[in-house]
């Protein structure tokens, strides 16, 4: 008996352990300045068995409108309230699931091939900068932002005819990096990435515009909990190292 109690336990014992059900994978739009870091977030939250995470990166306005359009989305994060405040207006946003979570600066680059360094931003009226890459300063969040920085600077009116409007703060950093235009204001996360461009200035988070990135749960989930464990997630010590490793600034 006791031998083919022993037979019974090793058996037990090399048979797989049961598992439960793989947690739903959620899809994630967010704004395409959170790509590196989100990518880098969502490995490691795979990793650690808390599910699988779907992206659609893209600038914030496009995503936002995406979602109000129907687009099966279950978390929604921006890179500024606004468009935010778009999808709420439609009622899209998840009663008490809207959380500010980051903050970031904004930078001033120029490509590598013609580096220099600002004295202020006012060194951008220098007629040698023809062409001035931003986000669409009418819907890009990262347009919005260098616009209102401009305006307060006083130096909007001078530089407007010479602005490059982008579809996002990415395809103005590219227009930089590819030599299209001469500089080009974008996040200061995506400067140091990027690896054909020279930081010429960076403008103070006393000075800057308040940049804040929000993120919510979307109202037609069909994956609550899942998206309330990645939103937690995204506020955890894990995740607030590799923030911060990417030069982000973490809100608690």
């Amino acid at each position: 008996m006791f031998s083919r109690a022993l037979a019974v336990l090793v058996v037990a014992a090399l048979l797989p352990a049961r598992q439960g059900p793989a947690p739903t994978p959620i899809t994630v739009s967010a704004a395409v300045s959170l790509t590196d870091v989100l990518t880098a977030i969502a490995d490691e939250y795979g990793r650690r068995g808390l599910g699988s995470i779907r992206f659609n990166f893209g600038a914030s306005n496009v995503l936002a409108r995406q979602i109000v359009d129907g687009a099966p989305v279950d978390v929604f994060i921006s890179a500024d309230d606004a468009q935010m405040d778009v999808v709420a207006a439609a009622h899209l946003v998840k009663a008490d699931t809207r959380v500010p979570l980051l903050r970031n600066q904004l930078a001033v680059v120029v490509p590598n091939d013609r580096p220099r360094t600002l004295r202020s931003i006012r060194d951008l009226t220098d007629p040698a900068f023809k062409r001035i890459a931003i986000g669409d300063p009418t819907a890009v969040p990262a347009g919005v932002y260098a616009r209102q920085y401009l305006e307060a600077q006083g130096v909007w009116q001078a530089l407007e005819p010479r602005i490059v409007p982008a579809g996002s703060v990415r395809a103005a950093l590219s227009a930089v990096e590819s030599g299209a235009a001469d500089a080009g204001i974008v996040y200061r996360t995506d400067a140091r990435l990027a690896l054909r461009v020279t930081v010429a200035w960076v403008v103070s988070a006393s000075d800057g515009p308040r940049i804040i990135y929000p993120g919510a749960i979307i109202s037609t989930s069909s994956s609550v909990s899942e998206s309330k464990r990645f939103l937690d997630y995204l506020r955890s010590d894990p995740a607030t190292r590799l923030f911060e490793r990417f030069g982000f600034t973490t809100i608690r």
